[in-house]
């Protein structure tokens, strides 16, 4: 009798087994689960096997050719692609299992999903590797401005992607894109200056004011080096090394001395001789300072760029000699030094020529004294 009990219940739990079984998730038996499972598994080695050897002998391909397009093609495409195998795998998992209407539709709905997504990121990432088109129109706009470009594209493919599968789910994306115009109103009306900047740093890339490495002054703003042209800000480094980001407003709207574009460095100065200079001297001191300009291969000779040493005007303490000249460099450093050689042999043509240089001064003349009164 008992063991007719025991007998009855092992009977009674692999009849419970067998039931749990056949039911399993959503009406799917759990033998059908695991096969679709070993199914996906299987892909997602297979993904392994075709990124290590269909891919690398694709890639060792394209390098052996002279055009570097395809190499860059492949690279892009390498992520993407290694993952159409899993997602070949979960269809075919799909197509294996007996699903609701309901559990079925958003299957295939999240496998489409996967589709659209792989697609168009091999899409974004083709983006850099046909960047080179873009690159040729560097002699028409500013590199930063091609930059923008790029990640307008890649805008542009993120946000149809991202339509595409709101549509695969029954979304709608006109009323989403209806109901956005009028919160931008509102945020436009709260967010003015930041699309002044985004408009401002899109005329300075358009006018090519300046570039990336080129060395700016903004008067009472900043000066320093541009690192990078942004949708709200530039980024300038100024030369003790610390970052500045400034408004593009602010660029746009001030006067920007672009030193990077200068084709000569100017060093303009007047020069001081004592009143008790005589007229041999003077024209000495012109022509010997001249004649150091016109010979020097550091500065710039008419017609090129004007080039000045005359006798000026009789100052306060001084005759005071204008020299006006540019220097063929336009790097800080080089200049400095071309300067102080500069400075050097303005001293000696001084010294050598028998006056000196004036400084401030004040003659005090007393035509009469009392007598008596040093005494």
């Amino acid at each position: 009798m008992k063991q007719s009990n025991f007998t009855q219940k092992i009977e009674g739990f692999l009849e419970a087994v067998k039931t749990v079984w056949n039911q399993g998730v959503f009406g799917i038996d759990i033998g059908s689960i695991l096969v679709a499972a070993g199914i996906i598994v299987f892909f997602i080695l297979f993904r392994k096997i075709i990124f290590k050897f269909i891919i690398n002998r694709i890639n060792n391909f394209a390098q052996k050719t002279e055009n570097k397009i395809d190499d860059e093609v492949v690279k892009s495409l390498e992520k993407p692609v290694s993952y159409v195998p899993v997602v070949f795998g979960f269809y075919i998992a799909r197509q294996y299992l007996t699903l609701t209407e309901t559990v079925g539709a958003a299957a295939d709905k999240l496998i489409s999903s996967a589709i659209v997504f792989v697609l168009f990121w091999a899409f974004y990432n083709l983006v850099e590797a046909f960047a080179w088109i873009l690159e040729k129109l560097e002699n028409i706009f500013d590199k930063s401005l091609i930059d923008w470009l790029k990640k307008l594209i890649k805008g542009t493919f993120v946000f149809i992607g991202f339509a595409t599968i709101l549509e695969l789910w029954g979304i709608r994306i006109g009323p989403i894109i209806a109901g956005l115009g009028l919160f931008g109103v509102a945020v436009a009306l709260g967010a003015q200056d930041l699309f002044k900047n985004l408009i401002s740093g899109i005329l300075i890339l358009a006018e090519q004011r300046f570039s990336i490495g080129d060395w700016i002054k903004v008067e009472g703003v900043v000066e320093g080096t541009v690192e990078s042209i942004g949708f709200r800000s530039t980024k300038i480094r100024r030369f003790d090394k610390a970052p500045v980001f400034v408004p593009n407003s602010r660029l746009s709207d001030n006067s920007v001395i672009n030193f990077s574009e200068m084709t000569f460095r100017r060093i303009s100065w007047m020069i001081g001789l004592k009143y008790d200079t005589k007229i041999e001297q003077l024209k000495t001191v012109r022509n010997q300072i001249e004649g150091y300009l016109l010979n020097s291969p550091d500065f710039v000779n008419p017609p090129e760029a004007p080039l000045f040493v005359r006798v000026d005007k009789f100052n306060d303490s001084s005759i005071d000699l204008m020299i006006y000249c540019f220097t063929r460099t336009i790097v800080w450093k080089e200049w400095l030094e071309i300067k102080e050689n500069f400075a050097l042999e303005i001293k000696n043509i001084v010294e050598n020529s028998g006056t000196d240089f004036a400084f401030p001064s004040q003659s005090l003349y007393v035509e009469h004294l009392p007598d008596g009164e040093f005494k």
